[in-house]
């Protein structure tokens, strides 16, 4: 009777102890997982704090972005539509990270000047490069940038569509324009603007055809508007005319 009495005694015990080491377990666990909650509770608080601070960073970004597209827009004559899209490339460039570490007035500059190639507007570097002081060659770049990480197309303009531009800013209709188009159309039958800038050719073009006219024109007044030097427009006539067997007095 007493061996059974201490055996009873002994599985009362290690009965004890399991159910000690059973509430000690849970207990544990609930610590643990109310640690683990409450890590996941800090990293959503930070993350929520940087999608706020995001957030209110690309606002800040856009509306001094917009601001500046604006005024490019107001002052080279850029329509509603090119002015939105500018500001449509900078956005993206600024979600991929792409304004960190580069100007803000430079990758605006790139974006208008993106959005015109886009849509074949006829801007000249030049025109942009004195409307917002970045250089050509930083222009350029940035644009590169922007066509390369945002996978944007980018096709060249004809140096018709040039020449509509460079007429109407010299006050030049009707005939010589449209013997400027017949001097380009000519040039690229027959191949002769391979290798040359659009700009160069078309003001080349105008050139040619406003004295054929009789609408002469200052080779400064013409490589001004064309945003080429007179040296690139001198060469470039020349050798329209040589080539198109074009007699000029």
């Amino acid at each position: 009777m007493e061996e059974q009495k201490e055996q009873k005694e002994l599985r009362l015990q290690g009965r004890s102890e399991r159910e000690k080491e059973s509430r000690g377990v849970s207990v544990g666990n609930e610590h643990l997982r109310a640690k683990e909650e409450e890590e996941r509770e800090r990293l959503r608080r930070i993350s929520e704090k940087h999608r706020k601070r995001r957030v209110s960073n690309l606002r800040r970004h856009r509306l001094t972005a917009s601001a500046e597209i604006e005024r490019i827009s107001a002052m080279l004559s850029i329509p509603e539509r090119i002015k939105e899209e500018s500001l449509s490339i900078y956005q993206q460039a600024w979600e991929r990270d792409l304004i960190h570490g580069r100007s803000v007035e430079k990758m605006v500059a790139a974006s208008v000047y993106a959005a015109c190639r886009r849509n074949r507007i006829p801007m000249t570097l030049d025109e942009l490069e004195k409307a917002t002081k970045v250089a050509r060659k930083d222009i350029v770049r940035a644009c590169k940038v922007l066509a390369g990480r945002l996978s944007l197309s980018l096709p060249p303009i004809s140096p018709i569509e040039y020449v509509h531009r460079f007429c109407e800013k010299l006050n030049l209709k009707g005939r010589v324009r449209e013997k400027a188009e017949e001097i380009v159309r000519k040039a690229l039958e027959k191949n002769i603007t391979s290798g040359r800038g659009p700009p160069s050719i078309a003001a080349s073009a105008v050139y040619i055809a406003a004295i054929l006219c009789g609408k002469r024109q200052t080779q400064k007044a013409v490589a001004e508007v064309a945003g080429v030097t007179e040296v690139t427009l001198r060469v470039r006539y020349k050798e329209l005319a040589r080539k198109l067997q074009i007699e000029l007095h």
